[in-house]
């Protein structure tokens, strides 16, 4: 306790250091309605490959404050008295926001109780943070930006698909801190997998998208449909400069037909058609895998209606939480999570037989290769001992440090520490190969190693005090008004340190 409320302090000093102006907020427009409810998005401003279309309901006034996962706006600093404001106003976006934030709070909160953020007691949430096609977290709060595209303004944080995505992130990181710095390429993936997730699930709370959802597409929730397609106009935005950014009708689809390869094996970046080592890229095939799975476990039911897609949501949200809490930090993160995922569906949702349409998603993507996938779910569980070490592995905060050369890049040391997926595997498994079998992972060092370069290809690397001016690699596509580096080399306690800084959803053409 005396550890993280030190943390807390140390933020809140920090935070309030990184703070900036607040952007002008527009002129109101439209007049508020009953005090008991207000207007928001559904699920997106935008609808399909147009910026505007999304369907508008009304909700309950959200109170973001309680618990669980308490979360509190600070820019704007006041918030608008709560009524029916028109699509535009900064009172709808405030109230859109809010309502995005409070429903991802609920719905995590239920699957885990008593967690705290990362950051404190309470999120913070900065609505209006600069100018850029942009959104992240970085451990402080959760900060949302404006750009100009196509003749119109388009704010981050309008979006629920946007907001639970980013509120996902701090979810993950409440209860899987060991991932923030893990020097993995795989890992880094799934976050970005978790924030899509987290969208999904989220959306799902909603009788009106569910009952819209299941008339789209027939009862197939696997197809494409306002669900799959996550964050339209943001995606719209960034189509306006750099076409092959994005998907050609969203930011990215749930609904696609990616296979896992070894992240070491893609290129740096690579238009949205094509799979990179990009963590946004890659993360489609695991979303893609769980959500194929989630519609899967959606037919194993008598009926198949609005009510039973609000179980199944609850149930994968359920089993995906489990799943990643019990899989230790590998450079192979993916198939340990569906491993320790389809052992929670055997063991907790043996009844509804879920196991088996989380199993085929996930060989249907290439997450487990087919001998594996079967064989998981069954294996014996680790002896006591080897049982008692896992899970003392899995409470450390922090992955092992690792030193790792970095001489031949001119930074100005010889080496640094990196925190490596190092952790013990608990079951014997890989993403498939393109062949038979599985792939053969690469050692932790070698993931790391790949990582930093990943990350200095991509300029994502704040070097400061370089050994050479070419050492300082920019990203050409940079934002005057924030920086976009994601990690940082840190020097504590003698020894210089890679650190992460932010989670970084930057869709400015170089991701």
């Amino acid at each position: 306790m005396a550890k993280k409320a030190a943390r807390k302090t140390a933020r809140k000093s920090s935070g309030a250091a990184k703070k900036r102006a607040s952007a002008k907020r527009p002129a109101r427009r439209g007049r508020p309605g009953a005090a008991n409810t207000i207007n928001c998005w559904e699920q997106d401003p935008g609808s399909a490959a147009q910026p505007t279309g999304g369907p508008i309901i009304q909700r309950p006034v959200p109170v973001i404050g309680n618990t669980p996962y308490p979360t509190r706006i600070e820019n704007p600093a006041t918030a608008p008295a709560p009524g029916s404001y028109s699509a535009g106003s900064s009172q709808f976006r405030y109230w859109a926001a809010a309502d995005a934030l409070r429903r991802g709070s609920d719905f995590w909160g239920a699957l885990l109780p008593d967690t705290d953020w990362e950051v404190g007691d309470v999120l913070p949430v900065d609505l209006y943070h600069g100018n850029d096609l942009n959104a992240y977290y970085d451990r402080v709060g959760l900060r949302f930006f404006q750009d100009d595209a196509g003749g119109r303004t388009v704010y981050s944080g309008e979006s629920p698909d946007v907001v639970c995505h980013e509120l996902g992130h701090a979810i993950l990181d409440s209860f899987k801190p060991q991932l923030w710095d893990a020097a993995s390429m795989e890992v880094a993936s799934f976050h970005e997998s978790f924030g899509d997730m987290s969208a999904l699930l989220c959306g799902l709370q909603l009788q009106s998208l569910r009952l819209g959802v299941l008339q789209e597409t027939g009862n197939v929730v696997y197809r494409a449909s306002r669900l799959s397609r996550l964050a339209e106009q943001l995606g719209w935005a960034i189509r306006q400069s750099v076409p092959s950014a994005v998907e050609v009708d969203c930011l990215r689809n749930a609904v696609n037909t990616f296979f896992y390869r070894d992240p070491n094996t893609l290129p740096t970046q690579a238009p949205a058609s094509v799979l990179s080592s990009e963590p946004h890229s890659f993360s489609r095939v695991f979303t893609a895998a769980f959500f194929e799975g989630l519609a899967g476990m959606f037919t194993t039911g008598a009926t198949r209606d609005e009510a039973a897609l609000l179980k199944v949501s609850q149930d994968a949200g359920r089993i995906l939480v489990d799943g990643v809490r019990a899989a230790t930090v590998v450079p192979g993160f993916y198939s340990q999570v569906a491993a320790s995922m389809l052992r929670v569906a055997q063991s907790r949702f043996g009844a509804q037989s879920y196991e088996q349409a989380l199993r085929s998603a996930f060989v249907r993507h290439g997450i487990l290769p087919p001998a594996m996938a079967l064989t998981v779910s069954t294996a014996p569980p680790p002896a006591a001992a080897a049982a008692a070490a896992l899970a003392a592995q899995a409470a450390e905060r922090e992955l092992p440090r690792h030193q790792m050369s970095v001489a031949e890049y001119g930074l100005g040391v010889p080496a640094i520490m990196v925190l490596s997926a190092s952790q013990p595997k608990v079951y014997d498994v890989a993403g498939a190969s393109l062949a038979i079998g599985p792939t053969t992972a690469p050692a932790e060092d070698v993931a790391a190693k790949a990582f930093f370069e990943d990350l200095l290809r991509r300029g994502r690397l704040k070097v400061a005090d370089a050994a050479e001016p070419r050492a300082e690699i920019l990203r050409a596509a940079a934002s005057r008004t924030h920086p976009t580096h994601t990690h940082e080399l840190r020097k504590e306690g003698g020894q210089v340190v890679l650190r992460r800084v932010r989670i970084d959803c930057c869709f400015c053409g170089g991701h």
